[in-house]
């Protein structure tokens, strides 16, 4: 989860100008939090909010995202979920949106099994993300990170992936010189997961995603997520990216390092 905020952190410097390349300063006066590290924290609180009782999860994502998402409303959210934020009444919204991705990541930590992952994806996502394509694209990052999680090699994630989500036959340099900016789950989640499977380490894993270019800030977060799970995230690289974030939620993300759940 960690790995999510790190990986948005760093990528938000450059999603709006693209730098097709892995040489680059990792932190710079630019870079700031955005939506996916808000909503990320927020899918936690709802998760440790359920006390173990997943019955109610899908309530208290409302709540929760609602609640951080007004407390930081000017994290960078798109049109259609920042109405869904401040409605009284939120209905899902048929969404695609790579959105759903980037915050799924806490539910790998809660899940005690491959079911249980996809369920509990499943009921943080329908409350925006219902179109099948939102939840596909949340599920298979969720999966990928429990995956990661329970030490499953690169070949088996790999695997599972393509045998239940989505083609991974990229080639990097292609992606580096043609890939476009996209916030569909469909054309940046694979390639985000893409990124993290040609890594040596996590510093790697991000640089591959910020180089392709894209919505990196998301692909970052879903890319940084994995490998934040597989690799771990070193720590100079998670106290200089924690730095920039709001007490508030900094408050947060010391609560999900203390807790029983793994880092």
């Amino acid at each position: 989860m960690i790995g999510a905020i790190v990986g948005d952190i760093i990528g938000s410097k450059y999603e709006f100008h693209n730098i097709k390349t892995k040489d680059f300063p990792l932190f710079s006066k630019d870079c700031r939090f955005t939506d996916d590290s808000v909503m990320t924290l927020a899918v936690y609180l709802a998760l440790k909010d359920c006390n173990g009782d997943y019955t109610k999860l899908s309530l208290n994502a409302i709540k929760r995202m609602q609640e951080y998402g007004k407390m930081f409303w000017k994290a960078g959210y798109g049109n259609k979920f920042f109405q869904w934020l401040i409605n009284k009444n939120p209905e899902p919204y048929n969404s695609l949106g790579n959105g759903s991705a980037m915050r799924i990541s806490p539910v790998a930590y809660f899940a005690n099994s491959l079911k249980a992952v996809k369920k509990l994806s499943e009921q943080v996502t329908k409350v925006t993300h219902n179109h099948p394509e939102g939840i596909k694209g949340a599920e298979a990052t969720a999966v990928a990170v429990w995956l990661a999680l329970n030490k499953k090699s690169k070949e088996e994630i790999k695997a599972y992936v393509e045998q239940n989500y989505y083609s991974l036959d990229f080639d990097y340099n292609d992606l580096k010189q043609n890939y476009k900016y996209t916030m569909t789950c469909q054309d940046s989640v694979p390639q985000a997961i893409y990124c993290f499977l040609i890594s040596t380490d996590f510093e790697d894993a991000i640089r591959n995603c910020v180089s392709i270019g894209g919505d990196c800030d998301t692909t970052g977060a879903i890319c940084g997520a994995i490998a934040g799970a597989y690799y771990g995230v070193p720590q100079h690289i998670e106290n200089e990216a924690l730095s920039y974030l709001d007490p508030i939620l900094l408050e947060i993300v010391n609560d999900f390092k203390s807790s029983n759940t793994n880092k």
